[in-house]
């Protein structure tokens, strides 16, 4: 059982890079019967699919980009049809070539002005981008205006409709649960505390605490400081109240991983450690607000949305919780654990976001 757990954090920690999450943004400004769609796409996904990086130097140029946009519409034509009330509509025309900087990364930015017979009330979106190459990819769309939330495209999953009563909350509750499965950053920041959560601090080290509900109660404290530190800048940062660089961000975020699995192998953090992890939550409360920002609702639209992603989110981590909790609380008295979970696992989580902690602050690509 040890050896098998320790394999699969092992595994898991030195094969896996973080995941940035996919997505697309889909935007329709509808006036009368006509309509101008607004896609946006990640150029790291485009890359990936087109291979934009002409010279392989492992940056994109606007001159290898724009080389390329005859390629990139066709893609976007290719993976995004919509109908306005079950009537096809006619393309009158397409924007110049654009990019827009996102929270992470630069994205190409689709313009193109659609007629459709008649005034539109609803649309009806056939989205397949990326459906081949990516599965975890999402696209976000919305109406201007529109009084409904924004909808969750899901690549290959049929007709999916927008309008102003759309009901979205429920794709955001999903989007939110993706989001800290592919987070591997997050999920191991939750799996460092939980590591030594069924231990107390004894002197200069950890001991095993006696019983469960010792063990429990950590957890709980640990679990609520996390949820409503980063609930809060989650929020903010959704909203645009706040917004640090995105390399910043992602940064602190590889830095309170490493200071948490250091503060596993000998505790040096000051203070009960629901406090480091409320700090710490702060930092991981921006990462997290990247989707919805990137939507740029604002006021009663952003709330059902923001509420939706942020219980995805809280029930992600309680998944993390009740499948990684039960097998600690099961070793937390055996000399295996201490060694070879704790200590090994918690130097191969520090050996891993130190060289996130490199790529990201020094700009380098050292993980495959």
């Amino acid at each position: 059982m040890i050896r098998l757990l320790l394999l699969s954090l092992l595994l898991f920690c030195t094969a896996a890079k973080a995941h940035q999450s996919s997505e697309a943004y889909l935007s329709y400004r509808v006036a009368g019967a006509e309509v101008e769609q607004r896609l946006d796409i990640a150029l790291r996904d485009l890359d990936r699919d087109l291979a934009l990086d002409a010279d392989g130097d492992g940056a994109l140029s606007w001159a290898e980009v724009r080389a390329r946009w005859p390629d990139i519409e066709r893609l976007a034509a290719e993976g995004l049809r919509f109908t306005a009330d079950g009537a096809t509509c006619t393309l009158r025309g397409r924007a110049s070539p654009q990019l827009d900087e996102h929270s992470d990364g630069s994205y190409a930015v689709l313009i193109s002005r659609w007629q459709c017979p008649a005034a539109v009330r609803e649309l009806q979106i056939d989205y397949r981008l990326f459906a081949a190459t990516d599965a975890g990819h999402r696209g976000l769309a919305r109406i201007v205006g529109a009084a409904g939330e924004p909808l969750v495209l899901v690549p290959g999953t049929g007709v999916q409709r927008l309008s102003a009563a759309s009901r979205g909350f429920a794709g955001f509750v999903v989007e939110g649960m993706a989001h800290i499965a592919g987070g591997l950053d997050h999920v191991l920041f939750l799996v460092t505390l939980l590591l030594v959560a069924v231990w107390r601090r004894e002197g200069g080290g950890w001991a095993p605490r006696a019983g469960a509900r010792s063990a429990f109660a950590e957890t709980l404290r640990l679990v609520t400081a996390f949820t409503v530190a980063h609930s809060i800048t989650l929020g903010l940062a959704a909203s645009g109240l706040i917004a640090p660089p995105s390399r910043w961000v992602e940064s602190l975020i590889a830095l309170t991983v490493l200071l948490a699995a250091l503060d596993n192998l000998r505790p040096f953090v000051p203070g009960p450690r629901w406090s480091m992890v409320a700090v710490f939550g702060l930092v991981h409360g921006v990462g997290f607000a990247g989707p919805l920002k990137d939507l740029g609702l604002r006021g009663q639209e952003l709330v059902l949305p923001l509420l939706g992603f942020n219980l995805g989110v809280e029930l992600g981590q309680l998944a993390v919780v009740a499948l990684l909790l039960p097998v600690a609380l099961a070793l937390r008295g055996r000399a295996a654990y201490r060694r070879w979970i704790v200590q090994g696992g918690s130097s191969a989580i520090a050996a891993l976001a130190t060289l996130w902690l490199a790529e990201r602050s020094l700009a380098l690509n050292l993980l495959p």
